[in-house]
């Protein structure tokens, strides 16, 4: 039996268990893994036999604490989607000050700057805390990683958007010839 122990913020708790439980019972089921929780200090506990399922399940838990919907995190437990964490703390360092004012950059207003990264790198975004979360297949996630890590250094919009753009069109160019027949 392999166990993995985890945290998430208190305010999470609720949105991993779901509405009367749904959501952790529709875990247990799909992976077979226990799922313990307690709600009142965030301790998560995974118990399972497969450690490879126990892994992904454990990405799922820490996704949700990290922001995600529910279902935007359960995509994690398919084989060919990751989960990446930018600690903006790395560009902010302690200022409240900066760290608010690079989390607005990645956000946008009303959301459009978040919301431009994900359609065009086809990933999920969240901004939670101190962290950027992205949820995507790999390639997808290394383009939104870069168009993230760029805004937190100060790369104005625009280049950030074209960059993606021009990288998006590399990558459906590529899928387009790999798919065609010779």
């Amino acid at each position: 039996m392999h166990r993995q122990e985890l945290k998430v913020p208190k305010d999470r708790v609720g949105v991993l268990i779901g509405t009367n439980g749904e959501f952790k019972s529709q875990l247990q089921e799909k992976t077979g893994v226990k799922v313990i929780i307690d709600s009142n200090t965030g301790d998560v506990t995974l118990e399972g036999k497969d450690p490879v399922v126990l892994y992904g399940l454990k990405d799922v838990v820490i996704a949700i604490g990290r922001g995600f919907a529910a279902r935007k995190a359960v995509k994690l437990l398919k084989e060919d989607f990751m989960l990446d964490i930018i600690n903006i703390q790395d560009y902010s360092g302690k200022s409240r000050k900066k760290l608010d004012r690079l989390r607005g950059r990645v956000i946008g207003e009303n959301g459009r700057s978040r919301r431009t990264i994900e359609d065009l790198s086809d990933t999920d975004v969240s901004v939670f805390g101190k962290t950027v979360a992205i949820i995507g297949e790999p390639e997808n996630v290394a383009m939104a990683r870069n168009a993230v890590d760029s805004l937190l250094a100060g790369s104005p919009h625009g280049s950030v958007y074209k960059w993606l753009e021009k990288k998006r069109g590399q990558l459906t160019r590529r899928a387009f010839e790999n798919a065609t027949p010779s």
